[in-house]
């Protein structure tokens, strides 16, 4: 059946030489010594003379799709069985291809698959070896199917599975930043707007800000499984095929709960990796957050944590120097992550329907991103894990800075005085503050109500770290008991998903 990549050389088409040139590195990158293709008859078909070298290269996708050759054989495996039950291979032939394309996904593993100069991609070079293992009934395996929709099967199953981890990892993070939560709920810390000090918190709110940014990773990724896990196969190059094969059966083995429904769309759609990229640029983005404050909290001018050593390099030249490169990292590769995302979006935007050999281009941006992201989570829940918590540099730095001034004014409109009114005394005190060089703590009641006739002995109760926390025990505050009730809560429904 033909594909949307053209073939030049014979009834098993020749394909290009594959020279690597970047994509995400597997075992099966290691390629074992070429096997030279047997002589075909001269450019059967259309095609007066034969592919140029420098197009074979140029066009090769082999150094980046081979990653997805469990796909395409656990592919091939259903179709296979499709293909018998719509009587188009015998009982025989069906076990004879099994057998083969087992022994293939062993060599493939086992990384001693003779990868030949012609294959072009993944696919022809499994379908090649195939043939040359069982012989002429391996030309059979294509029938009823393109490289099209051959391809995006692979790519959703890919998926599928990456996305289920992609879901495992992020939940590995929480637990760490949940277990910090855990062992610092009595820690009290400066919160910030503007990266200026605002008002006291609960390091363990702070910790738990981001395992709430993370669920909403996780809802994400669990939407766009929703669309990830549609069977395309079936429908051909663009317009179906001509066999009566039950793709309802195809998706069953593959366990897919549903079927395209267009097959122009269907070969042609990558809004599947899209959405993917997209969830992985916001995944990104928030463990660049993260990043940014522990670049912060880490160094000198902070020092409310300490990065272990075995995630921090020195310096060639500094001898005092901790650099805290796997934060740096991290926030530097998120940018690389949104590149990847245009670029796709850029691919797509111009392409007619159906398939155009513009979505090979698809591969190395995803298959990049979703590598780089699964090892940013794999090594900050190692990261977050051991983070040391300067308790000591915390209890000095919640006691300046004016974090109680909020509390004060809240004090005032308790006692009638509109917010506003209340708001510019409470500015007026923190100059008074600073002209003099004192902080809350040094305030006397006749400070307090040189400033205002409203304050009374009952407002010094206001001045204090602890109490500006627990009074927030709304849902969602800071509040010891709201954050110990949010930690508990996570533990149970991480404990199910584990």
């Amino acid at each position: 059946m033909n594909s949307g990549k053209r073939t030049r050389r014979g009834s098993v088409p020749a394909t290009g030489k594959g020279q690597p040139r970047g994509g995400v590195p597997t075992s099966s990158n290691r390629r074992t010594p070429a096997k030279k293709s047997a002589p075909t008859k001269a450019w059967t078909g259309r095609f007066t003379e034969p592919t140029h070298a420098l197009v074979e290269r140029f066009t090769s996708s082999l150094p980046f799709d081979r990653q997805l050759f469990e796909y395409d054989i656990q592919g091939s495996l259903a179709h296979c069985q499709a293909l018998e039950k719509a009587r188009i291979l015998t009982r025989t032939e069906r076990r004879t291809l099994v057998r083969g394309l087992e022994l293939v996904r062993d060599e493939l593993r086992e990384n001693r698959f003779p990868f030949a100069d012609s294959d072009e991609d993944i696919h022809m070079a499994v379908e090649r070896r195939l043939t040359e293992l069982v012989g002429p009934v391996g030309g059979k395996l294509h029938t009823g199917r393109s490289r099209n929709d051959q391809v995006t099967l692979d790519l959703r199953l890919y998926l599928r599975d990456n996305l289920r981890t992609l879901e495992s990892r992020i939940q590995d993070l929480q637990r760490a930043f949940i277990g910090q939560a855990r062992e610092n709920l009595d820690v009290i810390i400066p919160g910030y707007t503007h990266l200026q000090r605002a008002q006291p918190v609960s390091l363990a709110h702070h910790f738990l800000a981001y395992v709430e940014m993370l669920e909403r990773d996780n809802a994400r990724i669990r939407d766009t499984l929703k669309r990830v896990n549609v069977m395309p196969l079936g429908s051909g190059a663009l317009a179906g095929n001509n066999y009566p094969i039950d793709r309802a059966f195809t998706a069953k083995l593959l366990g897919f709960p549903a079927l395209t429904r267009n097959s122009l769309d269907a070969v042609s759609d990558r809004d599947y990796v899209v959405e993917t990229l997209g969830v992985l640029a916001i995944i990104m983005m928030h463990l660049s957050r993260l990043s940014e404050e522990l670049v912060l909290w880490a160094s000198s001018e902070f020092s409310f944590v300490d990065l272990p050593d075995g995630f921090c390099t020195g310096s060639s030249m500094l001898p005092q120097k901790k650099n805290p490169d796997v934060p740096e990292l991290v926030r530097g590769k998120t940018g690389r992550i949104y590149g990847h995302l245009l670029s796709i979006m850029t691919t797509l935007k111009g392409l007619p329907l159906s398939y155009n050999r513009d979505l090979q281009e698809d591969k190395e941006p995803l298959f990049d991103a979703m590598g780089t992201v699964l090892e940013s989570l794999v090594i900050y829940a190692e990261l977050i894990g051991r983070l040391r918590v300067r308790r000591d540099v915390l209890s000095e730095a919640v006691g300046s800075g004016f974090l109680l001034a909020t509390e004060l004014a809240d004090y005032l409109v308790k006692k009638g005085v509109p917010f506003r009114e209340a708001h510019g005394i409470i500015g007026q005190l923190v100059r008074y503050c600073l002209e003099r060089r004192t902080e809350w703590h040094e305030l006397s009641l006749t400070d307090l109500k040189a400033a205002s006739p409203h304050f009374s002995k009952d407002a010094l109760r206001y001045l204090t770290i602890e109490g500006a926390v627990d009074r927030k025990a709304q849902t969602g505050g800071t509040a010891r008991r709201q954050v110990t009730r949010q930690v508990n809560a996570w533990e149970a429904r991480l404990a199910k998903k584990a």
